[in-house]
């Protein structure tokens, strides 16, 4: 269950919305209810008003400003649809390069000495089912030990993992829903 330890501004616009969210339920939801909450996923009726509205294009919107994506229309057969390609190969570049690393040259093979932005990228990198992108530029050895070590860093007992680490339980439940 989910349970927030401050209200305090984040700066973020949607995080702190989020926030505000959370703290207005009147009993603690699970990651797997807030996931569906927050992504618009679910169709509870009576949990309608604590879903974000537009999280996508929200979230595109922010990357656009920053640089990071485009806005472009293309068409399909009969409609047109606004894509958001990339338009920072440098920043793509960068978030690949630092995933490839974490699980060869900088491999620590205990989850709890892990960088916590490191264990969270690669359990959002499995979430969104692009680990094999990331590391489809390898040579084919490489590959093999980057795709086994990952594997065996999600196969890991979830529960088990965040009650060893101290800040990690978020990132544990995250992927401990996108696992089931």
């Amino acid at each position: 269950q989910v349970l927030l330890k401050s209200d305090a501004p984040t700066g973020d616009v949607l995080l702190d919305e989020t926030l505000r969210h959370i703290k207005a339920t009147e009993s603690a939801e699970t990651v797997q209810t807030w996931i569906e909450l927050l992504t618009g996923e679910t169709w509870n009726p009576f949990k309608l008003q604590y879903q974000l509205r537009n999280v996508r294009e929200r979230l595109a919107k922010a990357l656009v400003e920053k640089g990071i994506l485009t806005t472009e229309k293309q068409n399909f057969l009969l409609f047109d649809m606004t894509t958001h390609p990339v338009s920072n190969a440098s920043e793509k570049q960068r978030l690949v390069k630092k995933l490839q690393e974490s699980v060869l040259e900088r491999w620590v093979n205990d989850p709890q000495r892990m960088e916590r932005r490191t264990l969270a990228l690669l359990v959002l990198a499995h979430a969104s089912d692009v680990l094999e992108n990331v590391f489809a530029s390898l040579a084919d050895d490489k590959y093999d030990v980057a795709m086994n070590r990952t594997k065996d860093l999600l196969d890991m007992d979830p529960e088990v993992e965040a009650a060893k680490a101290v800040g990690t339980e978020m990132i544990w439940a995250v992927l401990a829903a996108f696992n089931k």
